[in-house]
Formats: structure tokens, sequence, C-alpha cells
């Protein structure tokens, strides 16, 4: 498959090894085209920087952006993204004081960023695993759990292809309204990382940049 990443920091880095792994082919889009080239280069041949046409080939688009990025993307590149599957996987904290979402209560992330592209078949997943972890695509000999929210069976099939093939372990968690919890969920997991003194806390703070 062709895999489209938006971004070019740490979880577009992971995504992207994820993908090479499973054999798909990578392009990079970042609003700063050199990021991306540098990225593609570091990843190697079957790798490249790319501009925002490139959504228009992806057999799947990741936006691996903080949430107001991904809903910029979203409303900008909503004709190519329309009838594309899409890859959410922003989780909306509020990095000034990482103590709070910055949605709504009951209200995802990813029907906020869907609303601005209503024309593309949206999955929500990658929220819930870390860029260091996604990189190695192990913890402890284990494969990393994806969880995978949509309401297009179409685009649930292809994204847990695209999931098993680069070694992870997909889990089906139901509609797209299931985000709500998988993003409250990540929010909890990172704000315990410090607590539990686990090796990849440094990471959860760094947004990615686009």
């Amino acid at each position: 498959m062709q895999i489209t990443i938006v971004g070019a920091g740490n979880m577009a880095r992971g995504i992207a090894t994820r993908a090479l792994a499973g054999g798909h082919r990578v392009r990079l889009v970042d609003s700063n085209r050199a990021k991306a080239d540098a990225l593609a280069a570091d990843l190697g041949a079957d790798a490249s920087g790319a501009d925002f046409d490139a959504l228009d080939g992806a057999d799947i688009t990741v936006l691996a952006l903080p949430f107001e990025a991904a809903k910029t993307v979203a409303r900008e590149h909503s004709r190519a993204l329309a009838g594309k599957v899409v890859v959410d996987i922003c989780n909306p904290v509020d990095f000034s004081t990482f103590d709070s979402l910055v949605t709504p209560p009951g209200v995802a992330a990813v029907t906020l960023v869907a609303a601005e592209a209503p024309q593309a078949r949206f999955v929500k997943a990658f929220n819930t695993t870390f860029a260091t972890t996604l990189v190695a695509g192990e913890v402890a000999g284990q494969p990393l759990d994806v969880f995978i929210a949509t309401d297009d069976d179409d685009a649930r099939a292809t994204v847990t292809e695209f999931v098993t093939s680069g070694g992870l372990r997909p889990l089906d968690a139901g509609p797209l309204r299931r985000a709500l919890e998988l993003e409250a969920f990540q929010f909890l997991h990172m704000t315990l990382q410090d607590r539990l003194g686990l090796k990849w806390s440094s990471a959860i703070k760094i947004i990615p940049e686009s």
C-alpha cells in the first residue's frame, strides 16, 4: 500500500517505521518540506518526502499531527481526502497544563477533525501508542496493541491489514464514537508515565511538529 503520513515528528517516524517494516511505500508530507525530506532520508529508499498533492494517491493517509493542526489539514485538503481512508492519531491534551483535554465534554477530537473533511473515511488508531515503542514495534518482546475505531468496515479492514503487516496487533474498538474513550484513556496513560517511572515519559510531552 501507499501510506502517506502528514507530519514529520516523532509519531510520523514511528508509524513510518512500521509501514516500511510491513513492506509498504511511505510518503511524508509536512508544511516544511525540508523536514519531510530529512525524515525520509533517515528512513531509507522506500520513503520519500512529498507535497500535499501526494494525498490524492494514498491508500491510507495518516494525520500524525496535534489536534488543531489535524483540523487545519482536514479542512484545507478536504477535497483531496474525500473517499479516502484517513487515520487520526491525535490526543487533544492541553499541553500548557498537561492536566486536561481541550475538546468539549463528550466530544472526541476525531469527530471534530472529521467534520472538516466530511467525505473522508475516518479511522481512529495509533493514539494509544508511544512513538519510541512504535519504532521498536514491541515492548518486552510483545507486539504493540493498536485500537481501531471507525464507522466504515472497509476502512477498518484496510487499517487492520496495515497494522498487522507492521508486526503490531490490531484490536477492534468498535464505532468511531469509541474514540472518546480511547482519547481519555491515553490522556490517563500519559499522566501515569512519570508516576510509574517509565522510560517513555520524556517523549509524551513532545508535540509532533508540522
